[in-house]
């Protein structure tokens, strides 16, 4: 198993830090092959220009998605982004561990999505038949991600009825779509609370937490998620009306 590890914490010897190397042992433990993107200590560039596109790019062209997609059919792309294209498409499994800052990732990891994901790689990929391989299709698919999130919340405050949300509801631009948009089967995240004041026998029950999920990287379940080429939403992409009849939101895209 080839796993890709991409970290995006400030700081090493947080918990974060501290899980992720619980993690990367456990997984060379196993046998897998293992690479890491630590994005902090790559120092990695966050924000989108034109020198990522080759510099005759301008800025309009940026903007409309042209020539991020030309660029990556012609190889004009950064160093650094081809790096991570490598990486993934030697991956099968991508391990996106962060901390919950103000119920989104950090600045740092969006800034990856939105420099690697780049159009003909992660999103404006056509199939055979001309429709769009998105939502489960796509130049991803076959590959899973895993979600490994520490958050300063109680585990209750992002339980169903919680003050700050279900977690599920938290994380769906990021597994459904950004993740599942790509092609990629999201496994269940898991969520380490309390982040802030974990005591010695917390820590190792959230470290076995986390080698048990990835003792089982391969024979999880994923996440449920409908695909939009499957025949559960019509030409307008909208959800047919008899599947999940009389309900509206996030939770219609899950199959079952």
């Amino acid at each position: 198993m080839n796993v890709l590890w991409i970290f995006a914490h400030p700081e090493p010897r947080s918990l974060g830090g501290s899980l992720r190397d619980e993690g990367l042992r456990t997984l060379r433990a196993q046998g897998a092959d293992v690479r890491e993107s630590d994005l902090y200590a790559m120092k990695w560039k966050a924000v989108v220009d034109a020198d990522d596109f080759g510099r005759a790019a301008s800025t309009e062209r940026l903007i409309v998605g042209s020539t991020s997609k030309d660029a990556f059919r012609t190889g004009e792309l950064g160093e650094d982004i081809r790096a991570e294209h490598e990486k993934l498409a030697w991956a099968d499994t991508v391990i996106f561990q962060f901390p919950l800052w103000w119920y989104g990732m950090p600045a740092i990891l969006k800034g990856w999505f939105d420099r690697v994901f780049v159009k003909g790689f992660a999103y404006g990929v056509q199939r055979p038949d001309g429709r769009t391989a998105r939502y489960g299709e796509g130049a991803l698919a076959g590959k899973r991600a895993m979600v490994v999130l520490t958050a300063g919340a109680p585990e209750a405050t992002i339980g169903p009825r919680g003050v700050n949300g279900e977690i599920g509801d938290l994380l769906f631009p990021l597994q459904h779509g950004t993740l599942w948009y790509a092609g990629m089967s999201v496994l269940p995240p898991l969520t380490i609370c309390g982040a802030d004041r974990v005591s010695p026998e917390q820590y190792e029950a959230a470290a076995e937490s986390l080698r048990e999920r990835l003792r089982t990287l391969s024979t999880q379940d994923p996440i449920p998620f409908r695909r939009q080429n499957g025949g559960d939403y019509d030409d307008a992409l909208v959800l047919r009306d008899e599947l999940a009849p009389g309900r509206s939101g996030i939770g219609v895209h899950l199959a079952g």
